[in-house]
């Protein structure tokens, strides 16, 4: 969860870090509903053109997805992949969210996936 998130908006970040020059890359977010869950824009720090990105509502999991288009590559670094939503009031668990990503270099195929901790809801954060 990215330390900018408050009561009513959130935003969750996947950071990859790619060793070397990708040909092929998807990064999705699922984001449980949790009461009020609803896209409010996402971004990644690779140019937007790159990807094909759709946000869509399934399974009561708001669902972002960054596929990289045919013919561009992703250089070596680490990038950054980000859902932003709102949410009900309040500090919002996210224990049932996830993410996956699945990358392709020099012919090899590699994927990870993950979910992420519980929110802190500490007071006086913002």
């Amino acid at each position: 969860m990215d330390p900018h998130s408050n009561d009513f908006w959130a935003q969750s970040n996947v950071t990859i870090k790619a060793s070397g020059q990708l040909s092929e890359l998807t990064v999705q977010l699922k984001v449980a509903q949790t009461g009020g869950v609803s896209s409010a824009g996402a971004w990644r720090s690779l140019p937007e053109g790159d990807f094909t990105f759709t946000v869509e509502e399934r399974d009561d999991f708001l669902i972002y997805t960054w596929v990289l288009k045919e013919g561009r590559t992703v250089p070596e670094g680490e990038w950054v992949f980000a859902g932003q939503y709102d949410h009900d009031r309040g500090g919002r668990d996210a224990k049932d969210d996830t993410y996956a990503v699945v990358g392709a270099a020099d012919g090899q195929e590699g994927s990870v996936g993950g979910d992420f901790a519980a929110q802190d809801d500490d007071e006086g954060d913002s």
